[in-house]
């Protein structure tokens, strides 16, 4: 299934992508969100709670993406629907890296809180930390110049996407 064709699945899903009204308000508050998921990756880490570590790291990651969607008019609550949008959106305005950033961090989350109880993850806490860090602020630079004739161009093509569903 490519890009497009999810994005078209998670739009019939019931819990899937909406379009909703902007909020400043909402993006704020998912800054916020991710300041503080950043923070709690960073003190896990430092103790050595490894798989808290990466999980906090993953949901500031995400929170961050949330509040970009939530400045647009965006709500997604399935996660792979939200990192798909992501990757289907701003691919061309962001570094590879980042979402692949976003990707496999999800992984490493649902594979460390879920599935490795006897495996002890191994952290480099400083990179987890630089790279959580630098994720948010590539974030909030997308957000700070997203102009608003961008913001209805996005909203447009999701609305016409909708309409092929």
């Amino acid at each position: 299934m490519d890009s497009e064709e999810k994005i078209k699945w998670c739009l019939k899903q019931k819990r899937g992508i909406k379009i909703v009204e902007p909020s400043d308000n909402l993006c704020k508050i998912y800054l916020e969100k991710a300041r503080e998921a950043l923070k709690a990756a960073i003190i896990n880490s430092r103790y050595s709670i490894n798989s808290w570590a990466i999980s906090a790291s993953y949901y500031a990651k995400y929170f961050s993406i949330y509040a970009l969607l939530s400045k647009i008019g965006i709500k997604s609550e399935i996660h792979d629907c939200t990192i798909e949008l992501f990757s289907f959106l701003f691919k061309d305005k962001v570094d590879e890296g980042l979402i692949k950033d976003i990707k496999r961090s999800k992984e490493s989350r649902i594979e460390f809180q879920y599935y490795s109880p006897i495996i002890k993850p191994k952290v480099d806490h400083k990179k987890l930390e630089s790279e959580t860090r630098k994720f948010i602020e590539e974030i909030e630079k997308l957000i700070e110049n997203l102009k608003e004739e961008e913001i209805k161009e996005i909203r447009n093509r999701l609305k016409r996407m909708e309409f092929t569903v």
